[in-house]
């Protein structure tokens, strides 16, 4: 079974793995030279899936609702566990709206993922490229099979009902206080 992959989403190709899988988190560090402070994002294949992670209250639910799957990443509060097995207190969740990475995600369970490139450069996202780059580094390199955006997502932060953009992507921070608002 590959544990460590890259694979298409609906914003720009990811790396990862389980989100409990410890020795392939590390790999994914080195792979990229990403500094240890800087938390992986999860995906997740659906609602139950991020409330298994990350505590998910109603306010939560309805940006889930309004905009997942899609690209919208919410920093929430994480569960006990995933705060145990992998020391992070706020996990990034997102629901990719990608077919394929949906079913990936349904097989593996929610995934710790990353755009695939090092540290601070531009997220690559031609496959081909990827393939020479990374081909025999990771168990599994997935060949596009539909359109991705090649644009990131929009990231907030919600703890303790509190707000904070941090990131504006494809969804506006007026849509999302909207949402917040209705």
């Amino acid at each position: 079974m590959e544990r460590l992959i890259i694979f298409p989403t609906d914003t720009v190709y990811g790396i990862g793995c389980n989100i409990y899988d410890i020795e392939s988190i590390h790999k994914i560090y080195a792979i990229k030279h990403r500094p240890l402070d800087k938390p992986l994002a999860c995906l997740c294949a659906n609602e139950s899936q991020i409330d298994e992670i990350a505590e998910v209250n109603a306010q939560v639910s309805r940006l889930i609702k309004a905009f997942l799957p899609g690209p919208l990443t919410i920093i929430l509060k994480s569960k006990r566990r995933v705060f145990e097995k992998i020391d992070y207190k706020t996990i990034g969740v997102r629901i990719p709206n990608c077919k394929e990475a949906l079913s990936i995600l349904i097989e593996m369970g929610p995934m710790l993922t990353t755009s695939v490139n090092d540290s601070g450069d531009t997220p690559m996202n031609e496959y081909l490229e990827i393939l020479k780059k990374y081909q025999g580094i990771v168990d599994k390199i997935y060949a596009p099979s539909n359109y991705s955006s090649n644009k990131a997502s929009t990231v907030i932060s919600y703890i303790d009902g509190e707000f904070r953009l941090i990131r504006e992507g494809q969804i506006t921070r007026k849509e999302i206080e909207k949402v917040l608002n209705a």
